[in-house]
């Protein structure tokens, strides 16, 4: 079971990486926008772990850290997509 599991880990990591490198610069930024944003669904699932009554404590504290990073990929995913969608605003005279 574990061997099945480091496979698909290690198929995911190296499918990632030709991915990522196969996008041009000008799409990169608003699929990495869009991408952050679908973090959402981590942290539901992450506080569903963090504040279940019957997880052991292990289990709380990586679900309060899943919650705390992938806050942190969203709210940086949504600044990424501000900045970016503010180069389009026309400027004031």
């Amino acid at each position: 079971m574990i061997f099945l599991l480091l496979t698909v880990f290690a198929l995911a990591i190296f499918l990632g990486f030709e991915l990522i490198t196969k996008v041009p610069p000008t799409l990169h930024t608003p699929l990495m926008s869009g991408a952050n944003a679908i973090s959402g669904i981590t942290i539901v699932g992450a506080i569903t772990c963090a504040y279940a009554e019957v997880s052991p404590v292990a289990a709380n504290v990586l679900g309060a850290a899943a919650v705390f990073f992938a806050m942190i990929n969203v709210v940086g995913g949504f600044m990424v997509t501000d900045r970016m969608l503010g180069m389009f605003k026309k400027k004031k005279a």
